[in-house]
């Protein structure tokens, strides 16, 4: 019996589903999709129309068809016949919980049901799991249809089996799996984003920058550097012939300064106002839309550079 992974359901075709139903499309993958939302439908075709000749060029592929999305009307029918499920409702325990033991239900016994939770620990959402064994997390960064990241997360009762599965799978539609050591809410790249997240609503609420000054001071500093060797080996460099260990020694001692503030503030309505309309007035009348089409094409030459001085 084949073992091969060529039908998939997604379940929740909001940003994320959606992301991933174009990445599995661009793949040759037949796309079992439901959601209760007809916005949320119309979201993936226009999606698809908006990407599809970006995504044919992209990833070289002679044909993308839309006819290989297959538009179910329940869980049951759009998980029944599929070899994985990934599944992309909103981010609630309890929520989650309940499609997981529907989506087990009618799922075939021994297939992979990946979750795209941003945060949530895989043991508590498994406990609703008929064959918890093959539960975890697989949490996409996006847009999915290009970043290559997807965290690998298992539960205390997930089987390596099929965590080695899930990660052969993803690596087959050109993506860089990050299996972690141990489950930790918010997993870590979440963790890193959410610190510098909290960092710059203290920064904004004091009234110390703009938003512009503070993507501005990522876009032309530290986040060249980061895209090409991450934070780390970024650090190790700036300890000159020493590397790291001039850097510690060095900078060390400036960490216990009371510079940073690790507790976020209070997202109160002043500080939300400040925050929409700086990034408003940073699009410069252009659209969600049009913003997004300007970030594909940059990722996209920016994936192609990060291949011609790749690190490891």
């Amino acid at each position: 019996m084949s073992t091969a992974i060529k039908r998939i359901a997604v379940i929740g075709t909001g940003v994320i589903g959606t992301g991933w139903s174009l990445r599995f499309l661009a793949h040759n993958k037949d796309v079992y999709v439901f959601d209760p939302s007809i916005s949320q439908i119309k979201f993936l075709k226009k999606e698809y129309e908006r990407t599809k000749l970006l995504l044919k060029k992209f990833y070289k592929t002679k044909k993308i068809t839309f006819k290989k999305i297959h538009f179910t009307k329940s869980i049951k029918e759009a998980v029944e016949q599929v070899d994985l499920v990934q599944e992309n409702v909103p981010e609630n325990e309890k929520i989650k919980k309940e499609i997981i033991k529907e989506i087990s239900q009618w799922s075939k016994p021994n297939i992979i049901i990946a979750s795209s939770s941003s945060g949530l620990l895989p043991t508590r959402i498994q406990k609703s799991c008929y064959n918890p064994k093959r539960f975890l997390i697989a949490h996409p960064f996006n847009p999915v249809y290009l970043l290559p990241l997807v965290e690998l997360v298992k539960g205390k009762q997930t089987r390596n089996f099929y965590v080695e599965k899930a990660e052969k799978f993803y690596q087959s539609l050109g993506m860089k799996p990050l299996i972690l050591k141990k489950e930790v809410e918010g997993y870590l790249s979440d963790r890193l984003q959410e610190a510098l997240w909290r960092e710059s609503l203290h920064i904004i609420n004091n009234n110390l920058a703009s938003t512009d000054d503070l993507d501005k001071a990522i876009l032309n500093g530290p986040g060249l550097r980061w895209s090409l060797m991450g934070n780390f080996l970024s650090y190790h460099l700036a300890g000159g012939k020493q590397g790291m260990k001039h850097t510690l020694e060095q900078f060390g001692p400036a960490l216990q300064l009371p510079w940073t503030k690790l507790k976020a503030p209070k997202l109160t309505k002043k500080l939300a106002q400040q925050i929409i309309k700086g990034t408003k007035k940073q699009s410069k009348g252009k659209n969600i839309k049009q913003l997004t089409i300007l970030r594909d094409k940059f990722l996209i030459d920016l994936l192609k550079l990060k291949n011609k001085y790749k690190i490891s």
